[in-house]
């Protein structure tokens, strides 16, 4: 399965290539999970593959297993690519198939869109016209998958022209719309964690749990992403796919089998309940500012939102969504807050629930808080953390996320690969939040977000665990 792989990269030259996809093929040959693999990559740029592969060589962590770049380096391949031009297309599939031949490889191929969503159904219609993908029946030996990074259009309707164009050239199973959130570790490890362990299961539910607060913070500004990032904003950027994943993991019901389609059906099912009730909107001092962004532009780069997953196990139970730039911290985590329990003692109840919290960044760790007795103070309670660190105990065999994603589309693990009806489902929820024009208000850099976010905790009886 893992023998004779070709990889395509579109969009060689950009920053995504160097930093993520160049590092993650080099990992699987320095961890042996592919053997024999060639990468022909194009992009604009009139460059080299040896020029690209140098400014990538930084990005990888820890100390570089030369073999291994080496070999990286002698199976890599470049030529210039214009989007719009068919035989450039033909030059590069001419380019893939000859290299193929030398090597004897079967014609298994990954083709990554490593470039803006507006290009997806571009590139996939010059790749499939070129011979760089041809649309497979799923019983084939021989593989080809389509690789497409979020975000899959800009709103609903975008999302289903691009899928239509799609679906016409490709046949579902070679498609992967991508999530690399849904790839790293204790992410993916969401589910055994959940449905495994007999402690939690039989309290998933509204019957025991009061809240679940899903945080993505970051300390960046938008930087060098203003274009960007300006016509997408933070609903559309991180809510719509990164946070509603989350939040699908979490409240799914449990699938007939931890892998593949058995998943993605529970995680659409989940969507398709959720709705808004309440929200508001941020948008950081000096972002009109920042380069490329629009003068007076009203995009938000903060968001607060208190969603809802009506459905008899979580009717009632709040899920509280809150995600900025230029916060005070960096961290990506999801805290659920138990009920408080009738207390059986006469005095000196416990005031805090007990929380389990899911750190997904910058570690990877879960925790359980717990109430107990301090020590020497016979009727004084304190909440007592255990933790489990993760990416402490396994830092050194952990991939990265990109490294994790480019394995399970080889290997055909289509968990990581977001159907269509989960991609609707967020969409039309994003909409109807925009509909709804929420007010913007502004903060400063390095805070917690507007002031106004405190006073929406109080308005709806909870806060924010830090």
């Amino acid at each position: 399965m893992n023998k004779g792989i070709t990889v395509i990269i579109l969009g060689a030259s950009g920053d995504l290539s160097k930093k993520k996809l160049f590092p993650a093929l080099y990992t699987l040959l320095a961890q042996e999970r592919v053997h024999d693999m060639l990468v022909v990559g194009g992009a604009i740029e009139d460059t080299t593959s040896a020029a690209i592969l140098a400014d990538s060589k930084q990005y990888v962590a820890g100390p570089v297993q030369e073999p291994a770049w080496d070999s990286l380096v002698k199976n890599t391949y470049y030529q210039r690519l214009d989007f719009s031009s068919a035989a450039d297309f033909k030059a590069l599939a001419r380019l893939a198939e000859k290299e193929e031949k030398k090597r004897g490889f079967p014609g298994n191929r990954l083709v990554y869109c490593a470039c803006a969503p507006t290009f997806f159904c571009q590139l996939t219609e010059q790749s499939a016209a070129a011979g760089l993908i041809r649309k497979l029946d799923e019983k084939e030996t021989v593989w080809q998958r389509m690789v497409y990074e979020k975000p899959f259009g800009h709103d609903l309707a975008s999302a289903h022209t691009m899928n239509t164009c799609i679906q016409k050239l490709l046949d579902e199973h070679q498609v992967y719309r991508i999530d690399h959130f849904l790839t790293k570790d204790l992410v993916s490890n969401l589910a055994l964690i959940r449905f495994s362990n007999c402690i939690f299961e039989p309290l998933w539910n509204n019957r025991y749990i009061d809240n679940v607060q899903i945080i993505l913070s970051e300390q960046d500004s938008v930087e060098r992403r203003g274009l960007y990032y300006d016509k997408y904003g933070a609903l559309r950027d991180v809510v719509q796919n990164h946070m509603l994943e989350l939040l699908a993991l979490i409240a799914m019901e449990a699938p007939e089998k931890l892998e593949g389609d058995f998943i993605r059906v529970r995680r659409a099912r989940v969507l398709e309940q959720v709705h808004f009730v309440d929200g508001l909107l941020g948008q950081y001092e000096g972002y009109c500012n920042e380069g490329s962004v629009a003068p007076g532009s009203t995009t938000e780069t903060f968001a607060e939102l208190y969603l809802t997953v009506d459905n008899p196990r979580w009717t009632g139970v709040p899920f509280y969504l809150k995600t900025g730039k230029c916060l005070n911290k960096r961290e990506t985590v999801i805290h659920i807050k138990f009920k408080q329990v009738d207390c059986l003692l006469t005095k000196n109840c416990p005031s805090e629930s007990n929380y389990l919290t899911i750190r997904i960044s910058p570690e990877e760790s879960f925790m359980l808080t717990l109430n107990a007795r301090k020590p020497g103070h016979s009727m004084e309670w304190i909440p007592m953390t255990l933790e489990y660190c993760h990416s402490c105990d396994y830092k050194q065999s952990m991939p990265t996320a990109h490294a994790a994603l480019l394995d399970a589309v080889i290997h055909g693990e289509q968990s990581v690969s977001v159907r269509f009806d989960e991609i609707e489902s967020c969409w039309k929820l994003i909409d109807a939040i925009r509909a709804k024009q929420l007010p913007l208000y502004t903060y400063a850099k390095g805070s917690t977000g507007p002031k106004e976010a405190q006073q929406f905790a109080r308005k709806h009886g909870f806060r924010w665990r830090s």
